[in-house]
């Protein structure tokens, strides 16, 4: 195949695939035995062999190839100019009409430290093997800043270890300010900020500790804690923008297909399992154990493949009902949106897997979301032996005060928040039934909608029961009261 016919190979190319290239030597040819990373019609990134020798190759096509080529290129100059410690770049070229192509040292067996991170992300805060991958991570960092460059898409990924070495790579997100002469405080504050954002938040009260790490390899300058948080909460809040965005767009982590006749989206990793089930979805919601069924929606548990999910039809009641829904996003999207959202802030709720609208000529009709099943007991359940005595478990009740300060940092309103819709899983107490969560933009906003929410989770005991006097003495009253 030549590299050029590459962008139109679509996200999944047969392979192997043997690709004729060229360098000083002469022409060669590339067999591209696995991809790591695709973009389709863009990029191609696998593993695979060059005259004789294993090598990460890393092919561009399509019309920004020559751009995207030139960033990788400098990148890698850059690094390999100031002594950082990267893969060896044995060959490269740029074609017009064809695409560019870069080929590397491949580091066999190496592992990123995202992957050393998720080995160790289940264990305590901050436990000594997650602060271990962190040092690492903000020592080689620290380094990097120290030569004047910075990594624009910082994160454990792309940092491999291989040969008891660290290893950066991806030189296209490399940049200078002054190669050679550390950078600037703004900078290293607008970096780190982008690190820190990516990593979970219940770290975030320790990140005056960790960046000790950091200090060990470049103490150049000062980095006041209250710069650095703007720096960290500005990240985050793009990166929860963008990810929202991308639960609707064909990508790498979501299959996303929409048209006139319907919207299918599907987490990228689940595609194959989820297809028969949206294709059965109502003969499976017939035959599996249903919640409730009927009326606006109808909700069961079903078994596909030897595993238990959870599938929520979206119900018209009539025409009536059509003329008020056939407009405007399904509640399944709202749903998917939302429950993606809230796993994206480290939220529990069940994982949803696939969403699908059906329509007519663009018009809505039945939808239907399909999630996780979560076994666990609901609160009501959990907590009813505590009602008259209100000696409930510290574990869960401090589960609960950390549930409520989380929906009130991210200023989330549930909107129907009885207690059948909380769920005990995990240790942790996962929210259901998403059809109208909020995130609200300010607390004036937010402030009515908590109030509400708390009012409503109350009521699911008797107010003259001990659990209930309990439970309102933990609970913030109002926003001003949860500092």
């Amino acid at each position: 195949m030549r590299l050029s016919e590459l962008k139109n190979a679509g996200r999944s190319p047969s392979l192997p695939l043997n690709i004729p290239l060229a360098d000083a030597a002469g022409p060669a040819e590339l067999q591209l035995l696995s991809l790591l990373r695709v973009l389709p019609g863009q990029r191609y990134v696998g593993a695979g062999v060059w005259r004789g020798r294993p090598v990460l190759a890393k092919l561009l096509v399509g019309g920004k190839a020559a751009r995207h080529f030139q960033r990788e290129l400098d990148g890698v100059r850059l690094l390999a100019a100031q002594g950082l410690t990267t893969p060896l770049l044995l060959a490269d070229g740029l074609k017009d009409g064809e695409g560019g192509w870069l080929l590397f040292d491949l580091l066999e067996g190496a592992e990123s430290l995202g992957d050393a991170w998720k080995q160790v992300e289940h264990l305590a805060v901050l436990a000594d093997e997650q602060s271990a991958v962190l040092a690492e991570a903000l020592g080689a960092i620290g380094h990097l800043h120290s030569k004047g460059l910075w990594q624009e898409d910082l994160h454990l990924d792309n940092l491999l270890r291989h040969g008891g070495q660290l290893y950066l790579i991806d030189g296209a997100g490399i940049c200078a300010e002054t190669a050679g002469k550390p950078l600037s405080q703004d900078k290293v504050l607008e970096n780190l900020g982008v690190f820190f954002a990516q990593l979970p938040k219940s770290l975030e009260p320790f990140t005056e500790e960790l960046l000790v790490y950091y200090l060990l390899s470049n103490g150049e300058h000062a980095l006041p804690m209250e710069a650095l948080q703007k720096q960290i909460d500005k990240v985050r809040r793009w990166r929860l923008k963008d990810f929202l965005i991308k639960v609707g767009r064909e990508c790498t982590l979501f299959s996303v297909q929409r048209g006139a006749f319907g919207l299918r989206a599907i987490r990228r990793e689940e595609e194959a399992a989820m297809l028969p089930v949206l294709e059965q979805a109502d003969a499976l919601l017939d035959q599996g154990h249903l919640y409730k069924t009927g009326g606006a929606a109808s909700v069961g548990k079903v078994d596909v493949a030897g595993r238990t999910l959870l599938v929520k039809r979206y119900n018209i009641k009539g025409f009536a009902h059509w003329l008020k829904r056939f407009w405007r996003p399904s509640r399944a999207w709202h749903s998917w949106r939302e429950g993606n959202r809230l796993a994206f802030l480290g939220i529990a709720t069940p994982k949803p897997l696939a969403l699908l609208e059906k329509r007519f000529l663009w018009l809505r009709s039945r939808a239907y979301l399909v999630t996780e099943y979560l076994p666990g007991p609901d609160i009501i359940e959990r907590f009813a032996p505590y009602v008259e005595s209100g000696e409930a478990p510290q574990a869960e009740l401090q589960a609960l005060d950390h549930l409520f300060a989380e929906l009130i940092r991210e200023r989330i309103s549930h909107g129907d928040f009885k207690g059948h819709n909380l769920f005990w899983q995990q240790d942790r107490w996962a929210l259901i039934d998403l059809d109208s969560m909020c995130q609200h933009g300010s607390i004036s906003s937010f402030a009515p909608a908590y109030a509400r929410d708390r009012a409503r989770f109350m009521r699911n005991w008797p107010e003259s029961s001990a659990l209930y006097q309990v439970i309102d003495q933990r609970l913030p009253k109002d926003i001003s009261s949860a500092a």
